[in-house]
């Protein structure tokens, strides 16, 4: 059977950078996203009898041995889920540069098990997908719900999984992604969140996540947005911190993208409210309600270094279509 499934990106708004699980990815704490509309990877696949060994291309870009190792792993682990022998020809491509930044692996994973799992004849639910996502790529499990979703840490495989908060037409928000690097990054998100612990600054944002997290909820809830902005700036901020201060410390930010939080500051100084949030990568997100972004876009059009701008609303999770890229 052939399936087709595409998955959106996400921008976490209270990330997780480190695990307490490593080998089943459950993180180390509980984390907020929002889905992407422009952001996203379309993924078929189909188990045939007629192959000998898993077929998987990468449209316009190349997998890396260790990415395709990561593929085979899901798909073997579906297989068996299924109870079937047959190898898989994977088929999947994506909106956006993948290895930036940008959660390609969240899109990729969410996509590769919504179509892989219908594809071997599976049927679970809306939880058991998030939880079998999550075991191929952590932020995974947050491309599967609709909207803005909670992943709830938990403290084994079955209790980690993410729930949609709201869906995408709750609140109007705008994430505009500013691309300002297009190039694989040195080192993967998954590699850096290794060290996260030797930080001097790990205990403390662990600690202060609990409120961060209770706070957001309130101004999601009150669609506050000055609060809202607050927040995952702080967040986003704070992980940072982390990242900057952990054995093997990581600089993932250009000038371009300082650039990009100075316009950020100065779009709110003119009297335009927008924020930012960066994940584990170069490439900024600029989130600013519906009615900002035209405003928020010409500024940042003006930026020396950015390459493109994808203009994204909340978005559907991962999900089935019918039109196949094979």
């Amino acid at each position: 059977m052939k399936a087709t499934a595409i998955a959106p990106a996400n921008i976490a708004f209270i990330k997780y950078w480190g695990k307490r699980d490593e080998k089943l990815r459950i993180p180390a704490n509980t984390s907020i996203s929002m889905n992407l509309s422009a952001a996203f990877t379309s993924t078929t696949v189909e188990f045939s009898k007629n192959l000998s060994r898993h077929h998987i291309e990468l449209v316009d870009e190349m997998f890396s041995d260790k990415e395709i190792s990561r593929i085979v792993l899901h798909l073997d682990r579906i297989r068996d889920r299924a109870g079937i022998a047959q190898f898989a020809k994977v088929i999947t491509k994506n909106t956006f540069p993948k290895g930036t930044g940008i959660a390609s692996s969240a899109s990729g994973f969410a996509a590769l098990t919504v179509a892989a799992s219908a594809a071997a004849g599976l049927s679970l639910s809306e939880k058991e997908l998030t939880i079998l996502a999550r075991l191929g790529s952590g932020s995974a499990c947050r491309s599967i719900p609709n909207g803005f979703v909670e992943w709830t840490t938990g403290e084994e495989s079955d209790d980690s999984y993410a729930c949609s908060l709201y869906p995408p037409e709750y609140w109007d928000l705008r994430d505009i992604l500013c691309i300002v690097e297009t190039k694989t990054k040195e080192v993967s998100s998954a590699t850096g969140m290794e060290f996260a612990q030797t930080s001097p600054l790990w205990e403390t944002r662990q600690n202060e996540i609990p409120e961060r997290i209770a706070q957001l909820k309130q101004a999601l809830r009150e669609k506050n947005f000055q609060l809202f902005g607050e927040i995952i700036e702080e967040d986003c901020l704070s992980m940072y911190k982390v990242m900057n201060t952990q054995v093997s410390p990581l600089f993932y930010w250009t000038k371009t993208t300082e650039d990009c939080i100075k316009e950020v500051q100065a779009n709110r100084a003119s009297g335009t409210l927008a924020y930012f949030t960066i994940d584990a990568g170069p490439n900024v997100h600029i989130i600013c309600e519906g009615n900002s972004e035209k405003k928020v876009v010409d500024r940042v059009k003006r930026i020396l270094g950015v390459q493109s701008v994808l203009i994204n609303k909340p978005s559907v999770g991962a999900h089935l279509i019918k039109e196949h890229l094979f």
